[in-house]
């Protein structure tokens, strides 16, 4: 149960972590020199990347919960 609820936790502060990150990155890009056009493939692979990631954290913090 207490390791449940470490991995829980720290889970959702990696993922909330990387997310800033990420999309702050995707944001820095677009407004910049690159513009909207230029940063359209880095943000589509981001948001691809963020639903990997949220699937994983599914995957390996609650649904390890449920078997």
């Amino acid at each position: 149960m207490n390791s449940y609820i470490v991995n829980l936790i720290t889970g959702l502060i990696g993922t909330g972590l990387l997310m800033v990150f990420v999309i702050g990155l995707g944001h820095s890009i677009a407004v910049g020199f690159a513009g909207f056009n230029g940063a359209l493939p880095f943000i589509i692979i981001v948001g691809f990347v963020i639903c990997l990631m949220l699937y994983d954290f599914f995957d390996q913090c609650v649904k390890s919960r449920r078997q």
